[in-house]
């Protein structure tokens, strides 16, 4: 007859690959953050490429829930120029600039990707 005790719990184990599965989530988005990056740079709307150049991204985790965030720094004062330029802006003597939706379609095909890829992920 064999017998097998054990005592204790398997805390350690589950924190190990709780903290792996993070940093598998964490490389998975910082990939698609530097790929939306370049993305959104090549669709951006040129005149001086200040607002090209200027995206960035941010990972934020809270509670095991990843969100990340494009940004962009380039501003007129307080005007985000790459939202007016999405979204369209009213100028001085009373005009109006049509905005170019530039943004979804750049970020769809990121998206999409990370849609697969975490999927693929979750369900290994």
């Amino acid at each position: 007859m064999i017998t097998v005790k054990t005592s204790g719990s398997f805390k350690n184990i589950e924190d190990f690959f709780s903290r792996v599965k993070k940093q598998q989530m964490r490389g998975i988005l910082e990939k698609y953050g530097r790929e939306g990056v370049l993305a959104l740079s090549s669709a951006t709307p040129v005149e001086s490429g200040l607002t090209a150049a200027s995206w960035d991204y941010e990972i934020e985790e809270n509670n095991g829930i990843y969100s990340i965030h494009w940004t962009n720094s380039n501003k007129n004062g307080e005007v985000q120029i790459a939202v007016i330029l999405q979204t369209g802006h009213g100028l001085r003597g009373g005009g109006y600039v049509q905005g170019i939706d530039y943004i979804n379609p750049a970020l769809k095909p990121v998206f999409d990707a990370i849609v697969d890829e975490v999927w693929k992920e979750v369900t290994r």
